[in-house]
């Protein structure tokens, strides 16, 4: 395509924008859209350019970016400009965020504002609440069946309790993220509810079909993603006399992206609540955004397509937003929704590091860190201008989506390595004291995932009930151990809401019948506030996490080589037992630091000496950046107590 016919499209759409845009002093929007315009149109006509109506949805893509454009308040232009001078200001190590359900922790948004000072307590400056939209009081999957993009569930509060958080947030400079379920509605949208009275237009906005001659075509390689409770990717609909595809819930209806309405729909969607003061939108299932028979209608080029042409719209109207990507895919795939054949990302400048959360687990089962290691050499380097989104736990389950290929080179059978960890945290394995339950089992196959929340998982559930002050202490060096590397591996450290005070499974769920089949919300916990009290009360279970974290965070943020600059070296060890990696700042050249890991329940040893190989410091003269010590040495041979973890500098440097 040339660039000639981007430019004429371009001046042909200027021409027709409407009366009361044109009136606009809107300067830093026609400087960005040329910039933007020529990989803008050259995106949309290679999914939608065989269209009748191209160049009319050419026009309405414009006219959308222009419109919110205009309605961005002045001090979030501002920020824009700022950000685009910084480009890669969130690759700093001073950013840490944590994730919740404003309903959970606080009761509503009000009761939130009201408790933002225990964020900045714990060193804590990047929000993410997660789905607050409007949706149906009980098929609504934890917030991601969407009845309204554009309404807070009054359950939650109001856009008058929105805006106030965001000023306090704002003074406190802590960033919000906020959802976009991108890949699907609840069939009570009323985009759902309109295709069900008969208007095309809407009909058009979901994949519906009238046999099951097309469905049973897409069945053939789909997977089921809730075998136990949503098996099968289509529902009938009664009203309707169709089927509507229906990947994740019946009650979830699947998005029709090769309609290029839907995609200006969402666009505007992400677009309004980057205006409401969100600095990040995290967009929802987008490994899902593009069906095609034939495929498993997962991480397909066009659903890549999508997201660039997405982050080049907001890009003209607000560059000051990141995207997040949750795709929690095979390790070959997360790298992508970076974006490939770039150096910076242009699909989402943050995704989720499913991959290394999984072998975290791993590693704290198997006591050992040899898949681990074949892991993380299995990911590609991430783009310069891009981070991994870290994370021990979240609202999710824990999927094992490790690369059989890897587990095989690691002296592992892939069926029974997995067989192994679903048996050990559920606790049927002998050796475990974790506490999960299963999720998502698929009895054809015997694929499962793992539901329970941190404390429960790392034996602190169990060292409470028996009271045993020897469990405890492990169950706590887990939890910090687990820590450590998120907060050190390089990327954006994600806390989970309840982590920080030992939470424990939430069995309450069961009361509900609208919960009760998903054992997910054991983990999405009701905060109670006078456990989290006890974080002030010396030798609490509360004040030695919530302290140590604290305490690991605001280490974390003196450190430069823990930003995000590609600046990570992985170590390999003769002691499997050891986990391993140096971070080095590129921009000072000094102030390098050894990351040293034990997973296993005894002492362990490593050969400082050794080393010299593998980093630019000696570490003869060493101290551990979190606890102030120099740890003890004999001979080279440093000493790691069990579950421990060490930031080592050479004192000497």
């Amino acid at each position: 395509m040339y660039e000639q016919v981007s430019h004429s499209l371009l001046n042909d759409i200027l021409l027709k924008l409407h009366p009361q845009i044109k009136q606009q002093q809107i300067r830093h929007f026609y400087t960005r859209l040329g910039a933007n315009f020529y990989t803008i149109h050259s995106l949309f006509k290679l999914l939608y350019g065989e269209r009748e109506d191209f160049v009319q949805q050419a026009q309405f893509l414009v006219e959308t970016l222009a419109r919110r454009y205009i309605e961005r308040s002045d001090e979030l232009k501002q920020k824009d400009l700022e950000r685009e001078k910084d480009h890669t200001w969130f690759l700093s190590q001073k950013w840490v965020g944590m994730a919740l359900y404003s309903d959970g922790f606080a009761h509503n948004l009000s009761g939130l504002k009201n408790k933002l000072h225990y964020f900045q307590e714990l060193g804590i400056n990047m929000l993410h609440i997660m789905p607050m939209l409007k949706c149906p009081q009980g098929e609504s999957d934890g917030g991601y069946a969407v009845s309204d993009f554009k309404q807070i569930d009054p359950r939650i509060g109001s856009m008058a309790d929105l805006a106030e958080l965001v000023e306090e947030l704002q003074k406190r400079e802590i960033l919000l993220t906020l959802d976009v379920v991108v890949n699907h509605t609840s069939n009570e949208h009323p985009w759902a509810q309109q295709a069900r009275m008969g208007d095309k237009k809407y009909q058009d906005y979901y994949y519906l079909f009238a046999t099951r001659e097309v469905p049973d075509m897409f069945e053939e390689n789909m997977p089921e993603i809730f075998p136990e409770t949503a098996p099968g990717n289509f529902t009938w609909d009664e009203t309707m006399q169709k089927w509507v595809m229906t990947v994740f819930n019946e009650f979830q209806w699947d998005l029709n992206y090769n309609n290029p309405a839907v995609l200006i729909e969402m666009l505007d969607i992400i677009l309004f609540w980057a205006n409401q003061g969100a600095d990040i939108v995290r967009l929802d299932a987008v490994a899902f955004l593009w069906k095609k028979i034939g495929s498993t209608c997962q991480n397909e080029r066009e659903a890549h397509l999508l997201l660039q042409l997405l982050k080049d719209c907001c890009q003209v109207t607000a560059p000051g937003v990141l995207f997040i990507a949750e795709a929690i895919v095979a390790p070959v795939e997360i790298i992508k929704y970076f974006g490939e054949d770039a150096i910076n990302a242009k699909e989402c400048e943050i995704a989720y590091n499913a991959t290394f959360m999984a072998l975290l687990w791993d590693a704290l089962a198997t006591k050992n860190a040899r898949l681990m290691y074949q892991g993380l050499k299995s990911i590609p380097d991430k783009l310069d201008r891009a981070t991994w989104l870290n994370y021990v736990r979240c609202h999710d389950d824990i999927g094992l989506g490790f690369d059989d290929r890897d587990i095989a080179t690691v002296g592992y059978a892939p069926y029974e390595h997995r067989r192994f960890l679903l048996d050990y945290y559920t606790g049927r394995y002998e050796d475990s004291d974790a506490r999960g339950y299963l999720f998502g089992h698929n009895p054809k196959t015997g694929d499962a995932r793992i539901s329970g929340s941190l404390a429960s998982l790392a034996g602190l559930e169990i060292a409470l009930e028996l009271n045993d002050a020897d469990k405890i202490e492990v169950a706590i060096k887990r939890i910090l151990l687990l820590h450590s590397l998120i907060l050190s591996f390089g990327g954006i450290p994600l806390l989970y809401y309840g982590d920080e005070i030992g939470t424990l499974n939430d069995g309450c769920y069961l009361e509900d019948a609208t919960k009760a089949d998903d054992s997910r919300w054991m983990h999405r916990p009701i905060i109670n506030w006078e456990k989290a009290e006890r974080r002030h009360q010396t030798g609490t279970v509360e004040y030695r996490l919530f302290f140590s974290l604290r305490k690991m965070i605001a280490v974390r943020k003196e450190i430069q080589a823990f930003s995000d600059f590609n600046n990570r070296r992985l170590i390999s060890s003769d002691n499997p037992h050891l986990f391993l990696f140096s971070r080095f700042d590129i921009q000072q050249g000094a102030g390098n630091v050894l990351v040293v890991v034990n997973f296993d329940a005894r002492p362990q040893h490593l050969d400082l000496k050794a080393l010299d190989q593998h980093c630019k410091s000696s570490y003869r003269r060493i101290r551990d950046l979190y606890s102030g010590d120099t740890p003890a040495l004999f001979q080279n041979q440093l000493v790691i107590p069990p579950y421990q973890f060490y930031w080592l500098t050479d004192a000497g440097a």
